[in-house]
């Protein structure tokens, strides 16, 4: 592994953390294009709440992926037998189509803790929330004492999320101080079998590619199989081949590709501009990354360059992604925040109590906070945080009340 090209940390009241940019093998293999992308200096990806492109594509294609990411499938078309969403953007539409929203999903298991393993229960950890039988709802069975919701994630500017190299996530790890090192899962790239990515997406980094994260969800969301995931659920473990009156795979129009291109198109959150200038939100910034919050919640990363090429050619960064600055206030990776669901997904049983960390970007767009929605300020958010952030919430208790509401204006600008 080749070391990263640029590691710069850059603190001040607009720029707190780690800016990372570096160069993978792929686009060092193709000197042309990185020469010419070297050249050019990194420039801010796009922001907006306003359904519109960031380029990649054009507005009236834009439009139209966006439409099927609405689009509310019914029982003809696929939907189910157990389900919990009818639509991506029932999940993902506050304020716009492909951010957050209140919605959750359920999940299950059991903790052994004589073998050290969590067990996911006959049909997997997820319990749907809808059937299209009433023969199908899912229930939580006993001995399944772990048990947690999850939200629904925001979705904008996830394609510059994409397009972040493997070795920037690697920087930033090797940045970070010993016992606050994120967790790096490697995760399979549906659309590539034998390839994998670092995994960026999902709760539990499950996932590396927008494509591969659209298929999860339409299988496991929406009932839907496709060419990536093509096998229907069981519901707790029964086969639902009965209930079941569509070929598989069912998503017959390849929606799944239209998804991947809604998501790599749209802009990134965009800040309260006017709350963002304010004098106790300029020095909210500050005492953020004075504290330490941005060891995990870090400000700028840069996307790697254009022409940049992942998973045998699947993924290719395009012009309007690469060499972007991005401001998520992620690391992207997992972390023991003490917050943990105890719930075991792609990764290993050491990833059982560790969660990626919330990406920060659109913050003020929610009113239910951490992983399960349970805080409803973000003070008591950020009380909650205890494990690898232990030392970072005792320093956020200990501020004079005048600056812990600075640190609040500061994350309500995001």
């Amino acid at each position: 592994m080749k070391a990263p090209t640029k590691v710069v940390t850059c603190v001040s009241a607009s720029c707190l953390a780690l800016t990372v940019g570096v160069h993978s093998q792929q686009a060092q293999q193709q000197p042309q294009t990185q020469t010419a992308n070297r050249a050019q200096a990194p420039v801010e990806a796009p922001a907006g709440f306003d359904n519109e492109t960031n380029g990649m594509i054009a507005q009236p294609v834009f439009d139209t992926d966006r439409g099927i990411f609405e689009e509310r499938d019914t029982i003809a078309e696929g939907l189910g037998p157990m389900y919990n969403a009818q639509s991506c953007a029932e999940c993902h539409q506050n304020p716009v189509t492909g951010a957050t929203s209140q919605l959750t999903e359920l999940r299950v298991g059991h903790y052994d803790p004589r073998s050290s393993q969590f067990i996911a229960p006959p049909g997997g950890s997820l319990i749907h929330s809808r059937a299209i039988d009433a023969a199908l709802m899912e229930q939580v069975q006993p001995g399944n004492e772990v048990r947690t919701f999850r939200t629904s994630l925001n979705t904008l500017g996830d394609g510059f999320v994409e397009a972040i190299d493997d070795f920037t996530f690697h920087a930033i790890q090797a940045n970070q101080p010993r016992g606050m090192q994120g967790q790096i899962v490697m995760s399979p790239v549906l659309e590539a079998p034998g390839s994998s990515r670092v995994g960026r997406f999902g709760w539990k980094d499950q996932h590396a590619s927008l494509k591969s994260f659209s298929a999860d969800a339409y299988l496991n969301e929406m009932g839907i199989t496709n060419a990536l995931m093509p096998n229907e659920d069981a519901s707790s473990g029964r086969s639902v081949a009965e209930f079941d009156p569509v070929p598989d795979p069912e998503d017959h129009d390849d929606d799944v590709s239209a998804f991947a291109a809604f998501m790599r198109a749209t802009k990134v959150p965009p800040r309260d501009i006017v709350l963002a200038a304010t004098a106790d939100a300029q020095a909210g910034a500050t005492l953020f990354s004075q504290i330490g919050c941005a060891t995990c919640h870090v400000a700028s990363i840069t996307t790697a360059p254009a022409g940049t090429s992942y998973a045998g050619g699947t993924f290719v960064v395009p012009a309007a992604l690469g060499n972007k600055i991005i401001h998520p206030y992620s690391d992207f990776l997992l972390h023991d925040a003490g917050t943990g669901d105890g719930i075991v997904q792609n990764g290993d049983q050491t990833t059982r109590n560790k969660m990626r960390t919330a990406p920060l970007w659109g913050l003020r767009t929610h009113n239910r906070f951490m992983h399960d929605g349970e805080s409803l300020t973000l003070a008591s958010a950020i009380l909650r945080h205890a494990g690898e952030a232990l030392f970072v919430k005792l320093r956020y208790a200990a501020l004079p009340d005048q600056q812990r509401l600075q640190i609040l204006t500061f994350l309500l600008s995001l």
